[in-house]
Protein backbone atom coordinates (compact mmCIF):
# COMPACT_ATOMS: atom_id res chain seq x y z
CA UNK A 1 0.00 0.00 0.00
CA UNK A 2 1.48 3.40 -1.09
CA UNK A 3 0.99 6.29 1.03
CA UNK A 4 1.51 9.47 -1.27
CA UNK A 5 1.53 12.39 1.02
CA UNK A 6 2.95 16.56 0.37
CA UNK A 7 5.53 17.83 1.85
CA UNK A 8 5.33 20.87 4.36
CA UNK A 9 7.86 23.22 5.05
CA UNK A 10 10.76 23.09 7.07
CA UNK A 11 10.68 22.62 10.55
CA UNK A 12 13.84 23.69 12.98
CA UNK A 13 15.02 21.73 15.89
CA UNK A 14 14.03 23.28 18.89
CA UNK A 15 12.24 25.93 17.49
CA UNK A 16 8.92 25.76 20.06
CA UNK A 17 6.52 28.53 20.22
CA UNK A 18 4.47 29.05 23.62
CA UNK A 19 5.59 25.78 25.24
CA UNK A 20 6.70 26.26 28.78
CA UNK A 21 9.62 24.05 30.16
CA UNK A 22 11.61 23.73 32.74
CA UNK A 23 14.43 25.79 33.01
CA UNK A 24 14.27 25.94 28.79
CA UNK A 25 15.79 29.45 28.81
CA UNK A 26 19.24 28.41 31.57
CA UNK A 27 22.03 26.92 31.05
CA UNK A 28 22.43 24.71 34.30
CA UNK A 29 20.19 21.90 34.87
CA UNK A 30 16.92 22.25 37.06
CA UNK A 31 17.23 20.07 40.61
CA UNK A 32 18.55 16.93 40.54
CA UNK A 33 17.91 13.97 42.24
CA UNK A 34 20.81 13.46 44.82
CA UNK A 35 20.60 9.37 43.82
CA UNK A 36 23.97 8.79 41.16
CA UNK A 37 22.00 7.25 38.18
CA UNK A 38 22.22 3.33 38.29
CA UNK A 39 24.45 1.87 35.86
CA UNK A 40 23.40 -1.11 33.68
CA UNK A 41 24.69 -3.40 30.91
CA UNK A 42 22.72 -5.81 29.28
CA UNK A 43 22.19 -9.52 28.41
CA UNK A 44 21.43 -11.41 25.30
CA UNK A 45 18.38 -13.31 25.83
CA UNK A 46 17.76 -14.28 22.55
CA UNK A 47 18.83 -12.73 18.66
CA UNK A 48 16.65 -12.58 15.72
CA UNK A 49 15.84 -11.96 12.09
CA UNK A 50 16.16 -8.11 10.93
CA UNK A 51 15.69 -6.11 7.41
CA UNK A 52 19.71 -4.80 6.94
CA UNK A 53 17.38 -2.45 4.57
CA UNK A 54 15.16 -0.88 7.27
CA UNK A 55 16.87 2.15 8.44
CA UNK A 56 15.14 1.80 11.92
CA UNK A 57 13.67 4.84 13.25
CA UNK A 58 11.10 3.65 15.69
CA UNK A 59 10.17 0.68 16.87
CA UNK A 60 6.85 -0.75 19.34
CA UNK A 61 5.72 -4.06 20.12
CA UNK A 62 1.76 -4.48 19.78
CA UNK A 63 0.05 -8.00 19.38
CA UNK A 64 2.68 -10.38 19.35
CA UNK A 65 4.50 -8.56 16.22
CA UNK A 66 7.11 -5.38 15.90
CA UNK A 67 5.45 -2.33 14.46
CA UNK A 68 9.04 -0.34 12.84
CA UNK A 69 9.12 3.18 11.71
CA UNK A 70 11.63 3.25 8.82
CA UNK A 71 13.42 6.44 7.62
CA UNK A 72 15.29 7.80 4.18
CA UNK A 73 13.77 9.90 1.69
CA UNK A 74 12.38 7.33 -0.72
CA UNK A 75 12.85 4.34 1.86
CA UNK A 76 10.37 5.55 4.46
CA UNK A 77 7.66 3.26 5.83
CA UNK A 78 5.72 1.95 8.16
CA UNK A 79 5.86 -1.81 9.10
CA UNK A 80 4.34 -4.40 10.74
CA UNK A 81 7.25 -7.39 11.50
CA UNK A 82 7.00 -11.19 12.21
CA UNK A 83 9.68 -11.48 15.44
CA UNK A 84 10.90 -14.40 14.53
CA UNK A 85 11.18 -14.33 11.09
CA UNK A 86 12.06 -10.61 10.67
CA UNK A 87 9.31 -10.91 7.80
CA UNK A 88 7.59 -7.40 6.75
CA UNK A 89 3.73 -8.88 6.98
CA UNK A 90 2.59 -5.15 6.13
CA UNK A 91 3.89 -2.51 4.96
CA UNK A 92 2.71 1.47 3.90
CA UNK A 93 5.06 3.38 2.49
CA UNK A 94 5.16 7.06 2.73
CA UNK A 95 5.44 10.02 -0.06
CA UNK A 96 9.64 10.00 -1.15
CA UNK A 97 9.87 13.65 -0.55
CA UNK A 98 9.85 12.58 3.59
CA UNK A 99 11.98 11.19 5.46
CA UNK A 100 9.96 8.60 8.45
CA UNK A 101 11.11 8.94 11.99
CA UNK A 102 9.93 7.97 15.20
CA UNK A 103 6.51 5.94 15.95
CA UNK A 104 3.88 5.40 18.81
CA UNK A 105 0.87 3.25 19.22
CA UNK A 106 -2.19 5.15 20.79
CA UNK A 107 -6.11 4.44 21.46
CA UNK A 108 -5.83 2.32 18.09
CA UNK A 109 -3.82 4.54 16.00
CA UNK A 110 -0.18 4.65 14.58
CA UNK A 111 1.64 8.21 14.93
CA UNK A 112 4.59 8.90 12.94
CA UNK A 113 6.86 11.70 12.84
CA UNK A 114 8.66 12.45 9.84
CA UNK A 115 12.09 14.62 10.15
CA UNK A 116 11.90 18.36 9.07
CA UNK A 117 9.09 18.56 6.83
CA UNK A 118 6.89 19.65 9.88
CA UNK A 119 4.57 16.90 8.55
CA UNK A 120 3.38 14.14 11.01
CA UNK A 121 0.90 11.02 9.73
CA UNK A 122 -1.59 9.16 11.70
CA UNK A 123 -2.79 5.72 10.05
CA UNK A 124 -5.01 3.14 11.44
CA UNK A 125 -3.48 0.14 13.81
CA UNK A 126 -5.86 -2.33 11.87
CA UNK A 127 -5.65 -1.46 8.48
CA UNK A 128 -2.10 0.65 8.15
CA UNK A 129 -4.57 3.13 5.98
CA UNK A 130 -3.40 6.68 6.31
CA UNK A 131 -6.31 8.71 8.49
CA UNK A 132 -4.86 11.96 9.27
CA UNK A 133 -1.71 14.73 8.67
CA UNK A 134 -0.61 16.78 11.70
CA UNK A 135 1.78 19.95 11.49
CA UNK A 136 4.78 19.40 13.48
CA UNK A 137 6.54 22.40 15.52
CA UNK A 138 9.75 20.99 15.45
CA UNK A 139 12.25 18.44 14.20
CA UNK A 140 10.80 14.63 14.49
CA UNK A 141 13.20 12.58 15.97
CA UNK A 142 11.96 9.94 18.49
CA UNK A 143 7.87 9.18 19.91
CA UNK A 144 6.38 7.05 22.37
CA UNK A 145 3.61 7.37 24.31
CA UNK A 146 2.61 6.78 28.30
CA UNK A 147 -0.98 5.50 27.46
CA UNK A 148 -2.19 9.52 27.55
CA UNK A 149 -0.46 11.36 25.96
CA UNK A 150 2.83 11.15 23.72
CA UNK A 151 5.73 12.04 24.13
CA UNK A 152 8.14 13.26 21.33
CA UNK A 153 12.21 13.97 21.01
CA UNK A 154 13.61 16.14 18.33
CA UNK A 155 17.34 15.62 18.65
CA UNK A 156 17.72 18.43 21.55
CA UNK A 157 17.70 18.37 25.09
CA UNK A 158 13.93 18.71 25.29
CA UNK A 159 11.01 15.84 25.48
CA UNK A 160 7.98 17.37 24.68
CA UNK A 161 4.26 15.93 26.12
CA UNK A 162 1.89 16.23 23.36
CA UNK A 163 -2.29 15.97 23.54
CA UNK A 164 -2.86 13.65 20.92
CA UNK A 165 -6.55 15.59 19.90
CA UNK A 166 -4.04 18.51 19.12
CA UNK A 167 -0.68 17.39 18.46
CA UNK A 168 0.69 20.45 20.37
CA UNK A 169 2.82 20.51 23.27
CA UNK A 170 1.32 20.30 26.73
CA UNK A 171 4.74 20.64 28.87
CA UNK A 172 8.30 19.68 28.26
CA UNK A 173 10.81 18.94 30.05
CA UNK A 174 15.13 19.28 29.03
CA UNK A 175 16.72 15.83 29.97
CA UNK A 176 19.78 16.13 32.40
CA UNK A 177 22.12 14.93 34.85
CA UNK A 178 24.06 16.47 37.63
CA UNK A 179 26.58 17.52 34.96
CA UNK A 180 24.54 19.20 33.03
CA UNK A 181 21.99 18.76 29.73
CA UNK A 182 22.15 16.11 27.62
CA UNK A 183 21.24 16.48 23.77
CA UNK A 184 21.03 14.02 20.81
CA UNK A 185 18.22 12.48 22.54
CA UNK A 186 16.62 10.11 19.32
CA UNK A 187 14.39 7.00 19.93
CA UNK A 188 12.13 6.32 22.90
CA UNK A 189 10.30 4.05 24.71
CA UNK A 190 8.12 4.40 27.74
CA UNK A 191 8.42 1.73 30.19
CA UNK A 192 7.28 1.40 33.31
CA UNK A 193 6.79 5.30 34.18
CA UNK A 194 10.36 5.78 32.67
CA UNK A 195 11.10 6.95 29.07
CA UNK A 196 13.79 4.71 28.17
CA UNK A 197 16.05 7.13 25.23
CA UNK A 198 18.80 6.17 22.28
CA UNK A 199 21.39 8.79 22.03
CA UNK A 200 22.31 9.20 18.57
CA UNK A 201 25.71 7.93 17.63
CA UNK A 202 26.19 6.43 21.02
CA UNK A 203 25.53 2.84 22.78
CA UNK A 204 23.97 4.57 25.82
CA UNK A 205 20.36 4.30 26.47
CA UNK A 206 19.09 6.44 28.71
CA UNK A 207 16.46 5.57 31.56
CA UNK A 208 14.75 9.24 31.73
CA UNK A 209 12.21 10.63 34.65
CA UNK A 210 9.54 11.90 32.70
CA UNK A 211 8.50 14.14 35.52
CA UNK A 212 11.74 16.55 35.66
CA UNK A 213 14.06 14.93 32.67
CA UNK A 214 16.51 14.07 35.01
CA UNK A 215 18.60 10.73 34.11
CA UNK A 216 17.44 7.88 36.67
CA UNK A 217 19.98 5.23 34.81
CA UNK A 218 22.37 4.78 31.93
CA UNK A 219 22.86 1.43 30.02
CA UNK A 220 25.82 0.66 28.38
CA UNK A 221 25.04 -1.50 24.92
CA UNK A 222 28.33 -1.22 23.84
CA UNK A 223 29.80 -4.97 21.93
CA UNK A 224 26.20 -5.73 21.19
CA UNK A 225 26.62 -5.54 17.27
CA UNK A 226 30.12 -4.92 15.58
CA UNK A 227 28.98 -1.87 13.65
CA UNK A 228 32.31 -1.93 12.37
CA UNK A 229 31.37 -4.57 9.84
CA UNK A 230 28.44 -2.60 8.54
CA UNK A 231 28.45 -0.74 5.40
CA UNK A 232 26.94 2.60 6.26
CA UNK A 233 28.72 4.83 8.96
CA UNK A 234 24.54 5.82 10.55
CA UNK A 235 24.61 2.17 10.95
CA UNK A 236 24.06 3.10 14.87
CA UNK A 237 22.02 1.84 17.51
CA UNK A 238 18.50 2.87 17.45
CA UNK A 239 15.22 0.85 18.27
CA UNK A 240 13.80 -0.23 21.81
CA UNK A 241 10.07 -1.84 21.97
CA UNK A 242 8.93 -3.28 24.82
CA UNK A 243 6.44 -5.78 25.93
CA UNK A 244 4.32 -5.01 29.02
CA UNK A 245 2.75 -8.33 29.04
CA UNK A 246 5.93 -10.46 29.12
CA UNK A 247 8.24 -8.06 30.30
CA UNK A 248 10.74 -8.58 26.78
CA UNK A 249 12.76 -5.49 25.78
CA UNK A 250 13.87 -5.48 21.69
CA UNK A 251 16.39 -3.29 20.64
CA UNK A 252 18.18 -3.21 17.40
CA UNK A 253 19.75 -0.37 15.41
CA UNK A 254 19.85 1.13 11.54
CA UNK A 255 20.27 -1.02 8.78
CA UNK A 256 21.26 -3.70 11.12
CA UNK A 257 20.72 -7.42 10.17
CA UNK A 258 19.76 -8.57 13.83
CA UNK A 259 17.21 -7.82 16.45
CA UNK A 260 17.93 -8.92 19.42
CA UNK A 261 15.78 -9.67 23.19
CA UNK A 262 17.92 -8.11 26.08
CA UNK A 263 18.37 -7.82 29.78
CA UNK A 264 19.12 -5.50 31.47
CA UNK A 265 21.04 -6.22 34.56
CA UNK A 266 23.02 -3.66 37.21
CA UNK A 267 26.57 -3.50 36.82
Amino acid sequence: MIVALACGNAAESGAVAGVAASGASRDAPPGTAAQEPLLETYEIVREYPHDDRAFTQGLVFHGGHLIEGTGRRGESSLRKVEIETGRVIERADISPRLFGEGIAILDGRVYQLTWTSGLGLIYDLDTFEAVQQFRQFTEGWGLTSDGEQLIQSDGSRMLYFLDPATMQATRSVEVHDANGFIDQINELEYIDGEIYANVWHSWEILRISPYDGHIIGRIDMSGLLDTAKLPDPESVLNGIAYDPATGRVFVTGKLWPTLFEVRFVRR
